[in-house]
């Protein structure tokens, strides 16, 4: 199990269904809001809200949501002054650690943060001291209905993607950063609206974390997913199969 992918490889959620549906909202309206602000919410002609927008019908956010979130964005309000920060340091187990947030108060979330690691054997870095362990990326997905692997390879290859990976639910289409719209409107053509299309980070790569080290992990990576302003956590990260089990089972 590796951890390097926003909204998920979280161990051990807690809470109701709902609660965690109003949070995934909340950040992905965050990130419409900024998108339209940046823009325009016009997203023919601004493909960061273009992919926003994808994100967002994929985890099922209602239209009438997503049209609220533009419009904030592409308005005077005062709820789209967010700024984007990126926080890097080390989780248990010398775990990498990315966290990028979008926040309309500094302070409050640097604080909130480093609290999450210090409270869970992690600390926090200077800017620049974890990422160069990381590539950045692009990556489209798309669910198993999209196509076989072999026709989503050949889309991908011919929409100028580098890398396709597909397993029996996704397939991920990775292309250099630069390139992510341009290879993700082409992609449109022929496989349809995809699940996200997103800068990523990915490890180059992972740690081997022992059953103690597996067991804390989650609960820093938790503290940080349930933060407002944090919308993505990576992480180079790996748990073998048979500390997994022991996990599972205590």
């Amino acid at each position: 199990m590796a951890g390097h992918s926003q909204f998920k490889n979280i161990m051990y959620r807690k809470g109701a269904q709902d609660k965690k549906r109003a949070k995934l909202f909340a950040k992905l309206g965050r990130e419409l809001m900024v998108a339209a602000k940046e823009g325009g919410p016009d997203p023919s002609g601004n493909p960061r809200l273009r992919s926003a927008i994808a994100t967002a019908r994929s985890n099922n956010m209602p239209k009438d949501n997503i049209d609220r979130a533009i419009a904030r964005g592409s308005g005077d309000s005062d709820g789209a002054n967010f700024e984007e920060i990126r926080y890097e340091g080390y989780g248990p187990g010398g775990v990498a650690l990315i966290v990028e947030a979008l926040t309309d108060n500094r302070n409050r979330t640097a604080s909130e943060v480093r609290s999450a690691f210090s409270k869970f054997n992690g600390n926090l870095a200077e800017t620049g001291a974890v990422s160069f362990l990381f590539d950045r990326i692009g990556e489209i997905r798309y669910g198993d209905g999209a196509g076989d692997p072999d026709a989503v390879f050949e889309a991908a290859l011919e929409a100028g993607a580098d890398d396709v990976e597909s397993t029996t639910e996704a397939h991920e289409i990775r292309c250099q950063p630069e390139e992510l719209h341009a290879v993700a409107g082409a992609l449109e053509d022929d496989l349809g609206e995809p699940q996200s299309a997103q800068l990523v980070w990915r490890p180059q790569t992972t740690v081997s974390l022992d059953e103690g080290n597996a067991s804390t992990l989650p609960k820093l990576l938790d503290a940080l997913d349930d933060n407002d302003d944090v919308q993505s956590v990576s992480a180079n990260y790996e748990i073998a199969d048979d500390v997994m089990e022991r996990l599972t089972a205590a």
